[in-house]
């Protein structure tokens, strides 16, 4: 009866360790809010929004973002007329980085001079 008693606590405590260390077996996650993927802005002015778990730095094309304890992050970007490509890169404190890519794209001007 007591084997199966010191069995079951050392089940237990095997699952609680577990479960309390998953976040540092799992790495960072990245998921992105804003902008949608090949989305237009006529202005060139994009919201960057997400949420970055388990990460201890967010980048954007290389530039850090600053982001709160719960991983939400923001900023705002202008980009020249054309094609852009963003890149997300979040990366925990082991150095394991997760990344996410995202095309926007700024039309032409649709103004025309006499």
């Amino acid at each position: 009866m007591i084997k199966y008693l010191i069995g079951a606590i050392l089940i237990v405590g095997a699952l609680y360790g577990l479960i309390e260390a998953w976040p540092l077996l799992a790495g960072p996650s990245l998921s992105i809010e804003s902008p949608v993927d090949n989305a237009a802005f006529d202005d060139g002015i994009v919201l960057v929004a997400g949420v970055a778990a388990r990460a201890a730095s967010v980048t954007v094309n290389r530039q850090p973002v600053l982001h709160e304890a719960s991983g939400a992050f923001s900023t705002t970007l202008t980009f020249p007329r054309g094609s852009s490509i963003l890149t997300f890169v979040a990366t925990d404190r082991f150095g394991r980085s997760v990344s996410d890519t995202r095309t926007v794209y700024v039309p032409a001007s649709s103004s025309t001079n006499p």
